[in-house]
């Protein structure tokens, strides 16, 4: 409070001399000295000290020949000066006198003079003041450690009063000079969040406080944050390449304490765009995906409770759901007595069983399609076959997991006359669906035994 006091009084001693405005008289070369002018006397609390300034008083002058006061002033210490004339005082019904041209923690001497129209007094009695050194900053700082990419620096709040703001910097282990990163206002506020940092990485901090009258302490001691680190990246990420319809993502457990979930990434490319399909807390994921043969790429990430995740833009892994199984080869068609007989070959193990298409075209119009499903050897008996018809067959493998193949070539067969018999038509317990007809490319690798009413020609 009393230096608070002292400032506020030199302020306004401040004001009032610099109300005094005109031609500024200096001392002759010269000194013509009269005796009888009165000599300045301070008064008893006469000299006031601040960091920046120094303020004098002393009793009234009633003599009316004195036109004013000249100023002398002396720098002592390391760097001592003799006293030279410093400056004037235009009145001599000026009784204050502040030096704003000061250093703090410095010492000086002053004297003054009178002066009339022609003449100046004799020197006043030597006056030594002592500047206040910088004010210290706050005295307890501290900051807050392994925060996710910031950090929360407090402090004690600064006893004197006249403090107006903290101004707080930082710099890092890399750099040599300290950078302002703030001013915050008001002598009770006392903490500050710098946020965006970078991750693992070290800063160092420190405060100066700033004054109402413009005067910036000494820093504070400094105190070092490291920023908390990134979650490790996980190891042994398996994907599977043999489940039907679905692609399981497997990997070790992390071991961080305020782990939070998994975030999993998937793409087509394995330099692609990942998107985010799923977070999780268990360290497995079954993909399903409804194609057969479907290739992915996946990358796995950790992320902790503060939500910083783990870097996982280097590792990808590689799964597939289940192919289709190889397609049947058609060996040969041959009409035994009045059944039509269709045989073919499946290099396949995982074949279980096959499923056999129909179509029927009966002079000008074309009858729906059949299907015959699980048959389980390498042939296929066609009992339904009648004369003069043409018929086209169609051969799928089909896995333990109903995962189908592509279809076989589709292949005509045509009765003559004679070929083929007509049967009441009963109630078929096998299910019936339309067939698409399946064209066959040139140079296919289905071998088929040619028989003379056999079409084997891409209808």
């Amino acid at each position: 409070m009393k230096l608070w006091t002292l400032t506020t009084f030199l302020t306004v001693l401040t004001l009032t001399f610099s109300g005094c405005i005109g031609t500024t008289p200096k001392p002759k070369d010269s000194d013509v000295v009269d005796s009888t002018l009165p000599i300045i006397k301070l008064t008893k609390n006469g000299v006031f000290s601040d960091m920046t300034a120094v303020g004098f008083e002393w009793n009234s002058i009633k003599d009316a020949r004195v036109k004013g006061i000249y100023v002398y002033k002396q720098t002592l210490g390391k760097e001592a000066t003799e006293h030279k004339y410093h400056d004037t005082i235009k009145s001599r019904f000026v009784t204050h006198y502040v030096d704003s041209d000061v250093e703090p923690q410095t010492q000086y001497s002053y004297y003054f003079k009178t002066f009339s129209k022609d003449n100046e007094s004799g020197p006043s009695q030597e006056t030594i003041v002592d500047t206040l050194p910088i004010l210290d900053s706050v005295s307890w700082i501290h900051v807050v450690q392994n925060m996710p990419k910031s950090a929360k620096i407090i402090w004690r709040p600064h006893s004197n009063q006249i403090v107006k703001s903290y101004i707080l910097e930082r710099k890092t282990l890399a750099e040599d000079k300290w950078d302002k990163l703030a001013t915050i206002k008001g002598r009770l506020n006392a903490e500050y969040i710098d946020s965006e940092l970078k991750d693992n990485h070290v800063y160092k901090y420190r405060i100066k406080v700033e004054t109402y009258n413009g005067i910036t302490s000494n820093p504070s001691s400094e105190v070092k944050v490291v920023t908390k680190a990134l979650p490790k990246h996980l190891e042994d990420i398996i994907a599977s390449k043999n489940l039907p319809k679905k692609i399981q993502l497997t990997w070790l457990e992390t071991k961080k304490v305020d782990f939070m979930h998994y975030n999993v990434y998937r793409s087509e490319n394995i330099d692609g765009s990942y998107d985010l399909i799923t977070s999780t807390k268990a360290n497995e994921y079954i993909d399903d995906i409804e194609e057969d043969g479907k290739n992915y790429f996946y990358r796995v990430s950790v992320v902790d409770k503060d939500e910083l995740e783990s870097n996982h833009n280097e590792k990808s892994v590689h799964g597939k759901t289940l192919p289709k199984p190889v397609t049947p080869s058609l060996v040969g068609a041959k009409m035994v007595g009045d059944n039509l007989e269709i045989s073919w070959s499946t290099t396949d193990e995982r074949v279980k069983s096959h499923i056999v298409t129909k179509r029927v075209k009966k002079g000008w119009f074309a009858s729906a399609g059949e299907e015959f499903v699980d048959i389980k050897g390498n042939t296929f008996v066609d009992t339904a076959i009648e004369p003069k018809s043409t018929y086209f067959y169609t051969v799928y493998g089909v896995d333990q997991f109903s995962i189908k193949s592509e279809p076989s070539i589709e292949v005509k067969f045509t009765t003559s006359q004679n070929q083929g018999r007509v049967i009441e038509v009963k109630e078929n317990k096998q299910p019936s669906v339309d067939v698409t007809k399946k064209a066959v490319e040139e140079g296919s690798q289905n071998n088929v035994q040619v028989m003379d009413d056999f079409d084997m020609s891409v209808n």
